[in-house]
């Protein structure tokens, strides 16, 4: 089982938002070629979860084209940080607007695969 979120994206819409729950876990967002630039969550001070953090991502990111994928997970702060440290790894850096919202030390991770 692969700790990376593979699933495939989804056009950022209000189309394709519409069917998420208010479900706590974390989110994705990337730009049209698939590079990661947001990884998000939605906590327990998200007022509807998955579906109102993507609907603030939709209107914030009016007019730009912006894929995401999510998944639901309770234990969204550690998913939170292992997708944050595949990142590190994978890309030798953070996503800047990571970087800008949460500034704290990055723990390492070394996948095997």
């Amino acid at each position: 089982m692969s700790i990376r979120l593979d699933k495939p994206f989804q056009v950022l819409s209000e189309e394709n938002i519409k069917p998420i729950q208010g479900h706590l876990g974390v989110y994705q967002l990337a730009e049209p070629n698939g590079y990661v630039i947001y990884i998000g969550y939605a906590g327990g001070r998200s007022l509807f979860g998955l579906n109102s953090e993507l609907k603030k991502e939709l209107l914030q990111r009016e007019g730009k084209e912006t894929l995401f994928r999510y998944e639901v997970n309770m234990q969204y702060i550690s998913r939170y940080e292992e997708l944050v440290m595949l990142h590190q790894v994978d890309y030798g850096e953070l996503p800047e607007r990571v970087q800008k919202e949460h500034p704290h030390k990055v723990g390492r991770l070394t996948p095997l695969g």
